[in-house]
């Protein structure tokens, strides 16, 4: 897979109250990924976007939920989220700005 390849495989970091949890906590960050992501390649796309050493990843896939609209029922997609834990000393800062 190349570089632009792996760029988009990490579609969005997934902010929750649990993922923030999972931050604090772990050194976990978790990133909404395409559905034929594997943890393999997964791994090689934050090390590449961010410059940080990745410990490992877990990845669950998330079923959709059922919606209704009136009478028509309808499903949301199917997604699959990873959990990437960082080797101690590495940081990820999604802001970018300094602190003062």
């Amino acid at each position: 897979m190349n570089e632009q390849e792996l760029s988009q495989l990490i579609l969005a970091p997934h902010i929750s109250e649990k993922s923030s949890r999972v931050a604090d906590k772990n050194r976990q960050f978790v990133f909404a990924v395409r559905r034929d992501a594997t943890k393999p390649l997964i791994k090689r796309a934050v090390e590449k976007m961010f410059s940080v050493e990745v410990a490992s990843v877990t990845v669950p896939n998330v079923k959709g939920t059922l919606k209704r609209q009136g009478k028509t029922p309808g499903r949301r997609q199917d997604w699959k989220k990873a959990y990437v834990r960082l080797k101690p000393g590495q940081e990820i800062d999604f802001v970018g700005g300094q602190a003062k």
